[in-house]
């Protein structure tokens, strides 16, 4: 009998699996929502800045989201004030947005950066900013006045972050991207179409800082701060050992994450994702980071809320970051409330739902 093998490219391969399961779709949340990660502009949230505030709310009303932020004050002040004018001006309520540092800056202000950064925070609060976004570039390139690379728990911030913390607003730092990103791009990394699709994404050791230093750096600038609150972005940085996350948890009060763009990870190990869901149930803020679609946020509620099996956590096919399926949480209602609203309110200082 003659061999039906062939050679076949991985672009070209699309199985479909043949389980019999339940999909379920969640129209609305069950509970009110706010994206605690978001971004409105042309790179990261496909150019909503340039469309009428108008359409973005019926998006918004449809997906059951009462309230957005936009952490896209991090690409300069000037942004930062085109955004309070346009959206506050039209839906005071329905909009949060979070300032940025220019640190390009530093070869100006040498070892003061750290003060000169924090009066500008504080000025960007008084414009009308209720938190503060550190970029994935703070740890990997950003660079003092002498080319030296900054490290995450470097000393000279400290006003920066003692500012936020006197102010009572939450910093929402992002240092690392997923593991495989500081892997080689070899036959064994899991993500390798993605990479080889984006190679910018590729931080490997030398010339960047391992992984686990970025992050023991933030434990450390964590722990150092504790009047401050700290939202660490994509599940701590490090959705694929929930461990590491919840002992920093455990040791640092000030410590939350959000779970924006993150489904991909936490639904391929369910029973691990949900115990830590319930165990810091006060702690975890929802967030999407993808374009603000209907869709989207459905994918979110669908994971959240049901026990679906084996599905897609993309919109795309074969999904965008690697070749596998995640499984629904079943979060209890208890669980839903503060993860959807409460704690992200209690963060911004919103009134509780």
């Amino acid at each position: 009998m003659a061999s039906l093998a062939q050679d076949l490219l991985l672009r070209d391969y699309l199985p479909q699996p043949q389980l019999s399961v339940v999909e379920t779709v969640v129209s609305q949340p069950r509970f009110p929502v706010i994206d605690a990660h978001n971004h409105l502009g042309e790179e990261f949230g496909g150019g909503w800045c340039n469309r009428p505030v108008e359409e973005l709310l019926d998006v918004m009303n449809e997906a059951g989201v009462r309230l957005l932020v936009d952490l896209d004050g991090g690409w300069g002040e000037d942004i930062l004030q085109q955004r309070l004018d346009k959206y506050k001006a039209a839906a005071p309520d329905r909009f949060s947005f979070f300032g940025g540092v220019e640190w390009s800056a530093w070869s100006d202000a040498g070892d003061r950066f750290g003060e000169w950064a924090a009066e500008r925070f504080r000025l960007q609060v008084r414009r009308g900013a209720q938190g503060l976004k550190i970029w994935k570039n703070f740890g990997l390139s950003v660079r003092d006045q002498n080319k030296k690379l900054v490290a995450v728990d470097d000393i000279r911030l400290d006003p920066l972050w003692a500012a936020a913390g006197n102010l009572g607003v939450p910093i929402t730092i992002h240092v690392a991207d997923p593991v495989a990103f500081f892997l080689p791009l070899d036959a064994k990394n899991e993500r390798w179409e993605e990479l080889n699709n984006h190679p910018d994404w590729q931080f490997p050791s030398p010339p960047y800082p391992a992984f686990q230093t970025i992050l023991d750096q933030l434990f450390n600038l964590v722990q150092s701060h504790p009047k401050t609150n700290f939202i660490g972005a994509h599940v701590g940085c490090y959705a694929e050992n929930l461990s590491w996350v919840g002992a920093m948890l455990d040791r640092c009060p000030n410590f939350y994450v959000d779970i924006a763009a993150r489904i991909s990870e936490l639904g391929r190990h369910p029973y691990s994702t949900r115990g830590f869901f319930i165990q810091y149930q006060d702690r975890i803020l929802f967030g999407i980071d993808v374009p603000v679609r209907v869709d989207w946020y459905r994918l979110f509620y669908r994971f959240l809320e049901t026990r679906d099996e084996y599905f897609n956590y993309d919109l795309a096919n074969p999904p965008s970051q690697g070749r596998w399926q995640i499984y629904g949480l079943g979060l209890p209602d208890k669980v839903l409330k503060k993860i959807y609203y409460r704690n992200a309110a209690k963060l911004i200082h919103l009134k509780k739902d």
